[in-house]
């Protein structure tokens, strides 16, 4: 009996979540070469790849076309446009040091992630089922409350980019004034702020997890 043909390199470079996470990459590019042009054009197309973001993911399991190089794909373009974005902000903003230690730690947490996964020999930096912080394990266990945690995230960045005037803007002062401004702003902005800080808390949880991971394996490795 023939054994079970493989998969050819080129289908899985042809699989449909592969494709959109291609459209993902050049929307970003026209996205960003415009940013200062065209902010309402910069702000459509970085969302409209960042929705995509959701999509490949349905795709991959609606016509069992997840791969590895999928999974990196899309968390190269996740960490590369998010690290364009606050790099632009921290231009436009002062104290920029926030927008870069916040690209610092989700560059960190996410690389330390997907290398540690690997390490272990899990298939999904997303398999955190072990881990004991319920933080993390509510985070990639229930697709809503990330869904809520990185939509709030990428919205914020693209609102702060959009309220920006002038490079010289104070990051606390332009908060302010929009929470200031309207009730229905202040809400909005504290639901956005809410799902930011429990991002970026998850991202030191899952530096720390990550970091601990590759500890044991170079203890047991030596044992």
């Amino acid at each position: 009996m023939a054994g079970k043909s493989k998969p050819k390199p080129l289908n899985v470079y042809l699989y449909i979540p592969n494709i959109i996470g291609y459209l993902r990459i050049l929307m970003n590019c026209v996205a960003f070469a415009v940013c200062f042009v065209d902010k309402k054009l910069f702000s459509l197309l970085y969302f409209v790849s960042f929705v995509c973001d959701a999509l490949d993911g349905w795709f991959a399991r609606k016509f069992n076309q997840a791969s590895t190089f999928g999974a990196v794909l899309d968390m190269v373009t996740d960490r590369v446009s998010t690290a364009c974005l606050l790099v632009i902000l921290s231009q436009v903003y002062r104290p920029g040091l926030v927008f870069l230690s916040l690209l610092a730690l989700d560059i960190s947490s996410h690389w330390l992630q997907m290398y540690s996964t690997f390490l272990v020999g899990k298939t999904s930096h997303k398999d955190v089922k072990d881990s004991s912080s319920w933080l993390f394990r509510l985070y990639y266990g229930n697709r809503m409350f990330m869904g809520y945690c990185c939509v709030s995230c990428e919205v914020l960045y693209i609102t702060l980019f959009l309220l920006a005037r002038k490079e010289t803007d104070s990051l606390i002062d332009v908060l302010v004034n929009t929470a200031t401004a309207s009730w229905i702003y202040l809400v909005l902005l504290a639901l956005l702020l809410f799902g930011w800080a429990i991002k970026q808390f998850v991202n030191v949880i899952q530096m720390k997890t990550a970091a601990d991971a590759c500890v044991l394996y170079d203890m047991n490795k030596k044992q």
